[in-house]
């Protein structure tokens, strides 16, 4: 079959049998290498969404491949009712990467989001939480109460007792908001979703000591910063501050569906007070060994610095005079401009170029660890060309 009957019978198909839940774009791919993908026609792109913020290794990434075909071959899963090598292994890792205690393996980022919100509140005996405006923290029905965006939430109110929204930044804010209710603290280090907006160093130390004057649990959602994206393992690495719970997904498992909490000593759930059928695999820890172990030995981290930099310097030289802001750090970046620009993605696409818009007027950038110098201008170029029709 021709590539123009493929594509014609795959978004047919997609009409007639998957819930229309996703704005999807004509682009059928079938394979990549690196930062490149590669649809039926040929044709290539520059990915800087990269599953968004997922293949933190690049695509066709050889030590990830070989990772998941051995596990299969011996063990794809087992119920959490017997112990799994590559999961303890897993944990070890993460712990040591963290400088947290106790892992919980789950399946997505909300999932992690929600159980971590589950364990505060059994620690705490108390039942809400403080969020912040332009949050994102899942889609569940229990991490939406943490989920800012009223596009996300209307739907589906009245939730189970959503979380209370204060400015973002404003530790202030926080401490006023707190009530003999209050369970703990929630908040990304950067927001992602809400346009890559950047916290401070001074805001995190804030939240840390409100936290703990008023023993509350303090959450870090890294599910979008974590695993090198921001040139640290971590984004809270940059702020030497460090949460009771930290949240993650995304880059965990090189593309497999995979998240994880990982808590402080002392916090952790007991048996039977949570659980899942699929979380911590042999094959999914297999495969986030192999990430971690190949952000390590291929300098992945000190390239998203390096290169974020870099992005950061081509991008601040563009001659456009619609720019209202640049911001990132390490390979999490936004470009904020004075307009809605969704149409963006189109024209990029059209140019061999794959981004993504965020909070209407942001183009937000999350290339694979792995991108190097000449594709970085190639994006910029891109980005500098496009105009509003």
């Amino acid at each position: 079959m021709d590539p123009e009957s493929i594509l014609k019978t795959v978004i047919e198909k997609d009409s007639k049998y998957v819930m229309p839940t996703y704005g999807r774009k004509p682009l059928v791919f079938k394979g990549g290498k690196n930062s490149t993908l590669i649809d039926i026609f040929g044709k290539e792109y520059i990915d800087c969404l990269s599953g968004i913020a997922v293949n933190a290794t690049g695509y066709s990434n050889q030590k990830l491949i070989r990772a998941i075909q051995e596990q299969a071959e011996q063990l794809i899963h087992i119920s959490n009712y017997y112990y799994n090598i590559p999961q303890v292994n897993a944990a070890e890792k993460l712990a040591q990467i963290t400088g947290l205690s106790k892992i919980f393996f789950c399946n997505s980022g909300a999932e992690a989001n929600d159980g971590a919100m589950k364990l505060a509140k059994l620690h705490t005996k108390k039942n809400s939480f403080i969020s912040t405006n332009n949050a994102f923290h899942g889609r569940t029905i229990g991490s939406l109460g943490a989920t800012a965006n009223i596009k996300y939430r209307d739907p589906f109110v009245p939730l189970v007792k959503p979380a209370t929204f204060v400015e973002y930044g404003n530790a202030q804010a926080i401490e006023k908001a707190l009530d003999s209710d209050t369970a703990g603290v929630i908040l990304e280090p950067i927001q992602g979703e809400g346009g890559v907006r950047i916290s401070n160093k001074e805001y995190l130390k804030e939240v840390r000591e409100i936290c703990d004057q008023n023993d509350l649990i303090l959450i870090f959602d890294e599910v979008q910063t974590g695993f090198g994206r921001t040139g640290k393992w971590f984004c809270k690495d940059h702020y030497a501050v460090q949460p009771d719970i930290l949240t993650m997904a995304k880059a965990i498992g090189g593309g497999l569906p995979m998240g994880a909490i990982a808590a402080r000593d002392g916090l952790s759930f007991e048996k039977g007070e949570h659980g899942t059928t699929f979380g911590g695999s042999p094959l999914v820890c297999a495969a986030s060994l192999a990430v971690m172990e190949t952000i390590e030995e291929d300098k992945l981290i000190e390239n998203a610095a390096a290169m974020g930099q870099y992005f950061l310097e081509k991008l601040n030289r563009m001659k456009r005079d619609d720019i209202v802001s640049i911001r990132g750090m390490g390979l999490m970046i936004g470009i904020e401009l004075d307009h809605e620009c969704g149409y963006f993605m189109d024209a990029a696409i059209e140019k061999g170029v794959l981004l993504n818009v965020t909070a209407g007027n942001v183009i937000r950038l999350l290339p694979p660890l792995v991108i190097q110098k000449e594709e970085a201008d190639r994006v910029v170029e891109v980005i500098e060309s496009i105009r509003k029709s």
